[in-house]
């Protein structure tokens, strides 16, 4: 079962591996490889015009976990008047966005929806019932009485 630490060091891990860390003691300093992102923002933002992206994201953890990775990297997230709750709007140089934001993003997604899957059947099998499978796919429906 992970637990807070390993999924803390596995982001810490995934952030070094997106800044571009190429000793394993970078890989370890989480606060130099953000600064690391942040300067290559930086660069890119001097040569790139920000472009304004949307992105649609379903569920609330996913949504959250994207609008702080934004406003790490100093981006602005936002959304305009009667968009749905589901979209983020962000703007940023495009090669920004899809070299280093959107990867880095969708490895940490990945993770955290791990974590969140394995917590959530935890509970469910501790708490409510043993049994946490799926529901049986049966052949045909019964008659309605």
């Amino acid at each position: 079962m992970a637990t807070d630490a390993d999924l803390r060091e596995k982001l810490r891990k995934i952030e070094a591996l997106h800044a571009g860390a190429g000793t394993a003691g970078e890989r370890l300093a989480a606060e130099a490889a953000l600064e690391r992102i942040r300067a290559r923002l930086r660069q890119q933002q001097a040569r790139d015009p920000a472009v304004e992206t949307k992105v649609t994201l379903a569920d609330q953890w996913s949504r959250q976990l994207f609008v702080a990775l934004c406003r790490r990297y100093g981006l602005q997230p936002f959304r305009y008047r009667r968009q749905r709750r589901t979209t983020v709007m962000v703007r940023a140089p495009q090669r920004f966005f899809d070299q280093i934001l959107w990867p880095e993003f969708q490895e940490l997604n990945i993770e955290l929806t791990r974590y969140l899957h394995a917590v959530t059947l935890r509970v469910i099998r501790t708490e409510i019932h043993a049994d946490a499978a799926e529901a049986p796919e049966v052949a045909e429906p019964r008659p309605a009485r």
